[in-house]
């Protein structure tokens, strides 16, 4: 069968519209389409790709896994599933782990949870949940909810109560919002789809402060941030700010399909037997792919060259603006980068992203107005320099018009 974007329309659900390039293979940062041409992945598949495509420890992790068990029910657990789990509660704060598919399905899962603890602790009344304008944790139901974009949840019916939300970095808006009534508060360590934003140290400490004085669990959604993509393993370590759940998956399997919630053994203890579940979560293929890419990324010398990379993007994002005065910012951490478009440009994100494809490189916008840049934490300096001469030429084109 040929295989073409045409093909989508035909068969596809109508709720993306992917480009016309249909990648069919990759190696490093490094991706070529049906037509042989390549690209310089800047994306990694919205921080997903964490060591690139094909990295071989993930692939030997793979076929070694593939060639001895592939699924087992929840009837019954797996080595490699418990082996992922001890790692990342000897790395984090976290006592226990739950696995999931997603993201969406982690945060589903932490968002049950906080309910449930609330309502055993402390009764039905305590049911708040607060999350913040321009948040994202998924596209259930529920996270939708919590997601403070309602673009994405208007138009389903009636949405799940007693989710309220204030602007990110106003600490004195949360402050007016929190109540002993509040069960959780849903944020992310730095806002990655509305416009990679960081919090300010005044802000997150202000969080976490408050759900302490008002009996509140504090979840950090660090799908995107987790998994060295800031520098850190996850990016609480670097804040100075402990959670009390925290949500994982994109970069945790490296391309692989897995998501975890992580959490204290006196919070996890209310999740008993029968309250949550998930056919595939803790999968054993999933799970050895995924010990393999967090085995890799939890060393020294990757999360040192996460920053190292960060500041070569960061140069380069420079030289390229004083040429051609496109950019009033770039915002975020590590290798979650967000090129904030000036006025003259504003709101035209996409057509960066469009020029940057017709140039050989793979980026992304979060809004209309910033382009985003997720590459792998491993990607060689040298496909750097050369994904900005490519991103350099896609600016002109748009500059130049």
């Amino acid at each position: 069968m040929q295989v073409t974007r045409e093909l989508f329309n035909d068969v596809m659900v109508p709720n993306y519209n992917p480009s016309e390039v249909i990648p069919i293979r990759g190696e490093g940062s490094r991706v070529w389409d049906q037509n042989g041409k390549e690209f310089i992945d800047f994306a990694g598949g919205i921080a997903v790709n964490c060591l690139g495509h094909c990295h071989p420890a993930l692939v030997n992790a793979l076929k070694e896994q593939g060639e001895k068990i592939w699924h087992l029910s929840n009837v019954m657990t797996n080595e490699p599933a418990l082996r992922l789990a001890k790692k990342l509660t000897d790395a984090t704060f976290a006592d226990k782990v739950y696995f999931a598919n997603s993201g969406a399905e982690a945060n589903e899962a932490a968002l049950k949870l906080a309910r449930r603890w609330a309502l055993d602790v402390h009764g039905e009344q305590k049911n708040q949940i607060i999350a913040f304008n321009k948040g994202f944790h998924g596209r259930t139901f529920f996270t939708v909810t919590v997601g403070g974009q309602a673009a994405y949840s208007d138009g389903f019916g009636p949405k799940p109560a007693a989710v309220d939300h204030c602007d990110y970095n106003d600490l004195a808006a949360f402050e007016a919002l929190i109540s002993d009534n509040t069960c959780a508060v849903m944020m992310e360590p730095l806002q990655g789809e509305g416009g990679i934003i960081s919090p300010t140290s005044d802000f997150i400490k202000g969080v976490r402060a408050l759900c302490d004085k008002h009996n509140a669990l504090l979840i950090f959604d660090e799908v995107q941030t987790g998994v060295g993509r800031t520098g850190d393993l996850y990016a609480y370590q670097g804040l100075d700010v402990t959670p009390d759940i925290l949500t994982t998956a994109k970069a945790l399997g490296g391309g692989f399909p897995i998501g975890a919630m992580i959490t204290t053994a006196s919070i996890a203890e209310h999740l008993k037997v029968g309250t949550h579940g998930s056919t595939y979560g803790g999968n054993p293929l999933a799970c050895a792919v995924a010990e393999a890419a967090f085995d890799t990324v939890n060393s020294e010398e990757v999360l040192a060259g996460v920053k190292e990379r960060e500041q070569l993007l960061r140069d380069g994002f420079s030289a390229i603006n004083e040429k051609y005065d496109v950019f009033s910012e770039v915002r975020g951490k590590g290798l979650l980068l967000g090129a904030v478009l000036n006025s003259k440009f504003e709101g035209r994100a996409r057509d960066f992203l469009v020029a940057s494809t017709k140039h050989g490189l793979m980026s992304l916008v979060a809004g209309t107005n910033v382009v985003r840049f997720t590459p792998s934490l491993v990607i060689p300096l040298e496909d750097i320099k050369e994904g900005l001469a490519r991103f350099e030429k896609a600016v002109a084109d748009v500059v130049n018009g």
